[in-house]
């Protein structure tokens, strides 16, 4: 077990979020501020880095496996309650492309320029009225058993929206310069960050599965 697990007199972590995203962790650390009694998001909740977890591959072929997989492995390396998500942008004209293969769409993982320049290129002869698309994510929730009955949950949130032809704004990160959301007239990545998270994908699938957490942690 990593000496992050070790944390059970509540001074130490207490929630890590399977991710190296330094902007995933901010964007839950955010939401689960004030959420939880007890907690303190900006020292106890952290990412695999600060856990010392390691990377887990992404072998499943849907969010929620990918999700589920990456819970279920930190969880227990760490032996702390673990999150993780997967996320993407499903593009109605591409059949639901990038989809799980987002992060990674112009072939290096994590390049977001390139992947918001492959997809806008593809996109290009695509006319407005078509231009369709949604940010998909399966948050997972993974107890090892060092904090009690080993137990995973997986809830999902969905934001749809319409691609842009060039990026705007300088917020978020991903494919958020791209995505007007639906009754919007800016980007994801012109919003600010309380307007993103009240709204994004991400938000909505942290919330749902808040309740779980809070029950988690109450544990710990």
């Amino acid at each position: 077990m990593s000496q992050a697990g070790t944390g059970s007199d509540g001074a130490g972590p207490r929630l890590v979020l399977a991710t190296h995203n330094k902007g995933k962790l901010r964007e839950l650390r955010e939401l689960l501020r004030g959420q939880v009694p007890g907690l303190d998001v900006d020292t106890q909740v952290v990412d695999a880095a600060a856990a010392g977890a390691p990377d887990v591959v992404e072998t499943g072929v849907t969010f929620a496996e990918n999700s589920l997989l990456k819970a279920r492995a930190v969880a227990e390396a760490t032996g702390l309650v673990a999150i993780a998500d997967d996320s993407g942008l499903a593009v109605d004209v591409l059949g639901g492309a990038p989809g799980i293969f987002s992060a990674r769409w112009a072939g290096r993982h994590g390049d977001d320029a390139a992947n918001l320049r492959l997809l806008l290129d593809q996109l290009s002869d695509v006319p407005d009225g078509h231009r369709g698309a949604a940010f998909v994510c399966a948050a997972a929730l993974a107890v090892p058993s060092a904090v009690g009955t080993a137990h995973e949950t997986v809830e999902y949130g969905q934001l749809e929206g319409t691609l842009l032809r060039e990026p705007r704004g300088e917020g978020g990160f991903g494919y958020d310069p791209v995505l007007q959301p639906v009754g919007e007239e800016r980007s994801c990545a012109e919003l600010s960050a309380e307007e993103k998270n009240a709204i994004s994908h991400r938000g909505q699938a942290f919330r749902a599965l808040l309740p779980a957490i809070v029950e988690a942690l109450a544990r710990t």
